[in-house]
């Protein structure tokens, strides 16, 4: 079943200053999934989250947000998102339930149920009561969470949401979005310097650099295109010669080959080898982190 587009971004571009930061980018978000954004210093990640939660308006393109251009709709769309950027500020000489009911005040509709209900959804029911100041960092991160969730958007944004926690904490907040995701079927786009909690956390990614978006898919299909076999075999030059026949050689040596990662061909390749009066003594398969992946797109730029 093909799940909803909830969050459609179109050809977005943005100038400041005469200089193109944000260089025509488009990508989609469907209902019930975790999408990770990543992107090394400068490459204009926080200005794509800026323009998509209507911080800043975009020079061209459009953003839709569950059907409602962000531009022309502006009350509609935006009551279908919610969004962290950077750490949630609430005020910590009030309680959780206090510093919600601020933020419910702004909204038509939101009262005492609709607080309780997302105090539960995140956990913090029990501490609800208790003065933000008390919270430990993991804690206040889902207040940040609860008070984004009080006006039951489609679209949650999160930007750098583990930023700070342990690793016990980094591990809850994962299972926490995820839950978000599966459960509630909101949208997730989540920001991350942390690449490996990236490859565990999402559904699917985009890396960006320089203003354009790299690639756009699942973690697993872009890791299946970077992932590659280290044959040893001997003679060599015969080997190469007949694995060029079935594949590409992407690299060679006088000791190994490499070629591209397809399991389900590398027995009949092997076959061949062998057959040919080839001697196989090592088929290494290598499959990249998403670490490796985004140092391979981006050149070996940080992550913001």
């Amino acid at each position: 079943m093909t799940k909803q587009v909830t969050l459609a971004v179109k050809e977005l571009r943005k100038t400041i200053r005469g200089k193109e930061i944000i260089k025509g980018i488009s990508f989609e978000l469907h209902e019930g999934e975790v999408f990770g954004f990543l992107g090394p210093n400068g490459a204009g990640k926080t200005t794509t989250i800026r323009m998509l939660v209507g911080l800043i308006r975009p020079t061209s393109g459009t953003v839709a947000i569950c059907g409602y251009d962000l531009h022309r709709q502006f009350t509609d769309a935006i009551r279908q998102i919610g969004c962290i950027v950077e750490n949630p500020e609430m005020y910590p000489y009030l309680t959780g339930w206090e510093n919600l009911e601020h933020f419910a005040r702004m909204m038509p509709g939101i009262g005492a149920d609709r607080i309780m209900e997302v105090a539960k959804l995140v956990g913090l029911e029990q501490r609800i009561h208790d003065r933000v100041g008390t919270y430990s960092l993991g804690m206040r991160q889902r207040l940040g969470i609860a008070q984004a969730l009080l006006g039951k958007p489609k679209v949650l944004i999160l930007d750098e949401p583990t930023n700070g926690l342990d690793p016990a904490g980094i591990r809850e907040m994962r299972a926490f979005i995820r839950f978000l995701a599966e459960t509630e079927g909101l949208s997730v786009l989540v920001s991350s310097h942390l690449l490996s909690e990236i490859q565990l956390m999402c559904d699917r990614v985009a890396i960006m650099a320089k203003g354009r978006l790299l690639a756009v898919d699942t973690v697993e299909r872009l890791l299946n295109q970077q992932a590659r076999v280290v044959w040893k075999a001997a003679p060599t030059d015969r080997a190469r010669a007949l694995l060029a026949a079935e594949t590409e050689v992407l690299r060679a040596d006088e000791e190994t080959i490499v070629t591209p990662y397809e399991p389900s061909r590398l027995a009949a390749w092997n076959a061949k080898l062998v057959q040919a009066g080839v001697s196989v003594s090592e088929i290494e398969p290598r499959l990249p982190t998403l670490e490796d992946l985004f140092i391979e797109l981006t050149g070996g730029e940080t992550i913001e």
